[in-house]
């Protein structure tokens, strides 16, 4: 955080200074770890190992907050009789399907509920990412459930979770993650003693995280801990999700995503949702309690705000216009396609595939099998020049002259040359005045959408045919200022917020919105951020003018809210859990919720209330259920369902890892998503054969100096000056094993790509006792290509392309590599180098689904079962 989040991270000094303590689980020590109390050197990509010895620990000795634990979470509910655990099945959860590496999570329910709310197409679900549904809309879940508040009952959640997390143990945490059992008791103790009715902790993450094919299960088992400590909806406590832009928040919210609308609403599927009231139905689940039942005002207000005065009751308002998912429509299925020529034009705005994704190889081959490209940026990227600088031109893969694509560079604006609002991590929206105009041609992204969408209807509009209604029909009459000619901003704001059609008033929440098309709103989650007709995001007022929670700084979705779920900060009677963590409570007096926040629960509705046996929908939430959008009002230890890689945490190898599975016998995610094209190789893993061709453990981060692929740093001189070529950290035992020297070169090979980099030997990569062995770990930046002041080889060339079942993030995080030293190879000698590692690595054709290990006998997992 210190390396990459600065500006954060002054504040977690701050709270160190008043008396924080700071852990840091890193696999390399930073700027971080040197300020940080306690650092955990960890092997990369064991992140649930240890946070799992941490739920073990809290379980074990009882360190849960029980009150909080009973009331606000899914412990005590009990799960069907049907539900077998990774104990009983090596690794694999009950339900398992062999065909196609999903799971039926049938027999995850919770008891009594009935197999057709959570038996789906798991297979259909991963391939359009429907994970990130989940975490919108919540899971398919009855709000009625048997529960055992002594948490005795042998199949309630907290007792599964104790069984679970069993053979977790320090020992174990220590040979599976490298840490040793000292520095994991003093994170653990640290982390209990600071929670409770009196004092909360909070977890801080980034893409290190998420990163994985087990990325979701990280982030999950850091929310299990969260909870069972009672650190979620009270101030102080929480789970932060740091982002490497400004706005990478507002792109989920608004997304740049293939399978989300505004405000979470997922894209409807082609065979799943063919109408409107299919459509709405998948999102509120009939009958299910919470705010998701208003899903059709949702739905209806999100098409009103695309085609206006088009869209009525009388035609379902558009929805036949709306766009269906047939499938994997991400970016890793889209450059494969591009390969196999499937794919004809691209546009590129705000990312740099070329460096900047997962298997750079794959990613300039793909590009240069297209019609076309249109690239937008602020300097001329490695994705706009791949055809005539990239590796492959010196390979002999990509030829100038026969390079089929036609590349439109157009110049962009950077965020001080518009106006507009950026969405950062805690959900504040913030107006970001223009500073100055931007240089020439350079145009901000609203100009160039707005306008081409302008261009393309002016051909379009004589067109009598039915596929052209829905550009024809939309409603796209911003206005516009200026000698650009620039739409307004502001405009669009006040869409996304929402007003009443009849008197244009805009909407001052989202419960104003209407289902009947009396209302138009772009994003619900975003009603309120134009309330009175006032940009509430532009609000800078300073902090000593205002309460602790600074609701005048900004706007954060939903309704100004700074903690989600804060109804969690009071008991269940609706009183502070303690005067020193006072945040939100029920004022019998005036009967309703008061407090620092804006209340996230009914600002009426009392603690004492109970809903009837067939309440659904808001009316089903009862007056101490914190998780308002959860369908049975509950935070979640265990996910009966909507989870694709299983109802709990489990600890998997990477993808590809040097070591067997010590817990296990099943080595990675059996779930996760796999591309069987030619074109991507993996390494092998025990218990695949030939695994020590590649020994070493690498992983990639940031430096202060850079960013993300190098684009808007490796151009600017300063920066560049700071951190001016790509290097590789080594530990002096592996300098020393290999054979590298302190600033002289090494070259790293994997079955994808060799890559070269100046060595730096030092202690801040240490070598890990994992399991009875050292493993050596090396680290690299990811932010070099071959464009700009300063270049280099690029890191990301090493990763090959898995993804997590959820969500389909890559994991580029960890990967395993041989190192030698010396510069890499040259042209056709470099295609040699690593075509030699693929033939020694013995079959690396890609299987779906993915190799199940359960069978293959491992004297140390046997152990273990």
């Amino acid at each position: 955080m210190a390396e990459a989040h600065p500006v954060g991270f002054q504040w977690v000094m701050e709270a160190k200074r008043r008396g924080a303590k700071v852990f840091h689980v890193d696999p390399r020590f930073t700027r971080t770890s040197a300020l940080a109390d306690s650092y955990l050197p960890i092997r990369a990509g064991t992140d649930i190992a240890l946070l799992g010895g941490v739920v073990r620990y809290i379980l074990d000795n009882e360190l849960d907050f029980r009150e909080y634990v009973v009331a606000y979470t899914n412990a005590a509910t009990i799960v069907t009789e049907e539900y077998a655990d990774t104990e009983d099945m090596h690794g694999l959860f009950s339900g398992f399907n062999d065909d196609n590496a999903t799971y039926d999570q049938a027999s995850w329910r919770y008891e009594g509920h009935s197999q057709n709310r959570t038996t789906r197409d798991s297979e259909t679900q991963r391939e359009t990412a429907a994970g990130l549904e989940n975490e919108s809309h919540g899971a398919p879940v009855g709000g009625e459930t048997e529960r055992d508040e002594t948490l005795q009952h042998p199949r309630c959640v907290y007792q599964i979770l104790k069984r679970h997390f069993a053979r977790y143990t320090p020992e174990m945490v220590e040979r599976v993650c490298g840490i040793p059992q000292e520095k994991f008791f003093e994170l653990a103790r640290a982390w209990t003693e600071n929670s409770g009715p009196d004092r909360t902790g909070m977890l801080v993450y980034s893409v290190g995280w998420t990163q994985h094919s087990v990325g979701v299960q990280y982030i999950r088992t850091g929310a299990i801990i969260q909870l069972l400590l009672g650190n979620v909806g009270r101030p102080g406590g929480g789970v932060m999700a740091l982002r490497g832009h400004a706005s990478i928040q507002g792109s989920t919210d608004i997304p740049t995503l293939f399978n989300l609308l505004p405000g979470y609403l997922p894209m409807p599927h082609h065979a799943n949702h063919p109408t409107l009231d299919e459509w709405v139905d998948s999102i509120a689940h009939p009958g299910q309690k919470g705010f998701w039942g208003n899903a059709r005002t949702y739905g209806v207000n999100l098409l009103k705000a695309y085609w206006g005065d088009a869209a009525t009751a009388d035609n379902d308002y558009c929805y036949g216009y709306m766009p269906r998912m047939t499938g994997d429509h991400g970016t890793y299925q889209q450059v494969l396609d591009m390969i196999d020529g499937k794919i004809k034009g691209y546009f590129l705005l705000g990312q740099n595939p070329a460096v900047g994704s997962a298997h750079g190889r794959a990613q300039r081959l793909g590009m240069a099998n297209l019609d076309w490209l249109v690239v937008r940026d602020l300097f001329m990227i490695e994705s706009a020049t791949f055809w005539q600088n990239a590796p492959e031109i010196e390979t002999g893969e990509i030829v100038p002259e026969r390079c089929r694509t036609e590349v439109f560079f157009l110049p962009a604006a950077s965020h001080v040359e518009k106006e507009g609002t950026f969405t950062q991590t805690q959900r504040l929206l913030q107006w970001r005045e223009k500073a100055v105009e931007p240089p020439g041609d350079a145009r901000s992204e609203l100009w160039f959408f707005y306008h081409l969408g302008r261009v393309i209807r002016e051909r379009l509009a004589t067109s009598t045919k039915p596929r052209d209604r829905a550009l024809l029909d939309l409603a796209w009459d911003y206005p516009t200022h200026g000698p650009t000619v620039e739409p307004s901003a502001e405009a669009v704001l006040r869409e996304i917020n929402g007003y009443d059609v009849a008197t244009g008033r805009p909407l001052a929440s989202f419960t104003e919105m209407k289902d009947d098309g009396s209302t138009v709103g772009g994003c619900w989650i975003y009603t309120g951020v134009y309330a009175d007709g006032v940009n509430q995001a532009a609000r800078r007022k300073p902090g000593s003018e205002q309460s602790l929670v600074a609701p005048e700084w900004g706007w954060a979705w939903p309704a100004n809210r700074r903690i989600l779920y804060n109804r969690a900060s009071a008991d269940p009677d609706g009183n502070p859990w303690s005067e020193r963590k006072r945040y939100i409570w029920w004022d019998a007096d005036k009967s309703e919720w008061t407090g620092y926040d804006v209340p996230d629960f009914e600002k009426t509705k009392p603690p004492s209330y109970r809903p009837a046996h067939d309440a659904s929908g808001v009316a089903g939430i009862a007056g101490d259920d914190p998780f308002i959008l959860q369908g049975d009002g509950k935070g979640w230890l265990y996910a009966p369902t909507g989870v694709l890689d299983g109802p709990m945490p489990t600890h998997y190898e990477p993808v590809e890892s040097p070591v067997r599975n010590p817990l296990y016998r099943q080595q990675a995610n059996p779930t996760r998503k796999v591309y069987t094209h030619p074109i991507n190789t993996l390494n092998p893993s025990p218990p695949q054969e030939h695994s020590q061709v590649f020994p070493y453990v690498f992983t990639v981060s940031r430096l202060t100096e850079h960013h993300t692929a190098g684009g808007m740093s490796r151009t600017v001189s300063p920066l560049a000056e700071l951190q001016p070529e790509m290097f590789v950290e080594v530990s002096p035992e592996l300098a020393a094993l290999r054979g590298l020297s302190h600033l002289g070169w090494a070259h790293l090979v994997t079955s994808r790509a060799a890559v070269e980099a100046k060595v730096l030997v030092t202690d801040r990569v240490t070598p890990l006792r994992v399991d009875g062995r050292i493993i050596h770990q090396l680290w690299l930046p990811y932010h070099f290509g071959y464009e700009g002041l300063v270049t280099g080889d690029s890191a990301n060339d090493l990763f090959g392309i898995t993804l997590d079942p959820n969500v389909l993030i890559q994991e580029s995080k960890v990967g395993t590599c041989d190192v030698r030293p010396g510069r890499r190879p040259r042209g056709q000698d470099l295609v040699d180098l690593v075509v030699d590692y693929r033939r020694r690595s013995g079959n690396l054709v890609h299987r779906y689904p993915p190799m199940v290990t359960t069978d293959v006998a491992d004297s140390s997992s046997d152990q273990e079962a």
